[in-house]
C-alpha cells in the first residue's frame, strides 16, 4: 500500500510540474520543433526613417520594461523542462538584446528572421531563407526570436511583445502562449 501511495505521490508531482511548465506543455501538445518568440517590449511602432541595421541607436529598442520582461521570460524558460537545440535571432537590435537577456547561452543572428514591415529587409528573401532553415532544422526544438510580421507570415497568428508560438513544421500546427 505504501508503495502505491508513493507511486501516486510521485506521479501527481510530475504531472503538476508538467502542467505548470507552459513552454514544455505547448511544445508537447503539437510536437513542435520550433518556438517563435516576438521580441520583448520595445515601445513605439516600426523603426525610425534613418534605420540602419548595424546601428542600434537608429532602431526601436527595448526599454527597461522590455529588458525586465526578457529576463523574467528567460528565468521561466530555464525553470522549464525544455532545452533548445539552437537559439536564433533576427539581426534587429531589439531581437538580439532579447536573445541575450533570456540568458539561455549561445545564440546566433539569422537574417531569415529579419523584419520586412517597413521594407528595410526584402520579404521574399527573408521568408525564403527562413523556409530553407525550417526544412533543415537540427533535431530537437529551435527558439527563434523575431518580429510579428515574420511570425504571422509563417503561423498565421499575431503575437504581442514577449509572446510565443510553438510550431510544428511538418503539420503546420501552431499554439500561442505566454510565459510572463
Amino acid at each position: 500500500m505504501r508503495l502505491l501511495i508513493g507511486f501516486f505521490a510521485v506521479f501527481f508531482s510530475v504531472v503538476s510540474a508538467f502542467a505548470a511548465d507552459k513552454l514544455t506543455a505547448a511544445i508537447a501538445s503539437i510536437d513542435a520543433d520550433v518556438v517563435f518568440m516576438r521580441h520583448a517590449l520595445a515601445p513605439g511602432f516600426g523603426d525610425p526613417a534613418n534605420f540602419a541595421l548595424e546601428s542600434c541607436p537608429t532602431q526601436r529598442n527595448l526599454d527597461s520594461v522590455g529588458r525586465k520582461q526578457a529576463m523574467e521570460i528567460g528565468s521561466e524558460i530555464r525553470r522549464s523542462a525544455t532545452n533548445f537545440t539552437e537559439v536564433l535571432s533576427s539581426e534587429w537590435c531589439r531581437c538580439k538584446e532579447t536573445a541575450e537577456l533570456l540568458g539561455l547561452g549561445p545564440w546566433a543572428p539569422f537574417s531569415g528572421l529579419n523584419s520586412f514591415f517597413q521594407d528595410f529587409a526584402d520579404k521574399d528573401v527573408v521568408l525564403k531563407k527562413l523556409e530553407q532553415k525550417l526544412r533543415q532544422l537540427k533535431p530537437g526544438v529551435t527558439l527563434m526570436v523575431t518580429h510579428q510580421v515574420v511570425i504571422i507570415s509563417v503561423t498565421g497568428q499575431a503575437v504581442g511583445s514577449g509572446e510565443f508560438i510553438a510550431f510544428n513544421t511538418h503539420t503546420k500546427e501552431a499554439r500561442k502562449f505566454r510565459l510572463d
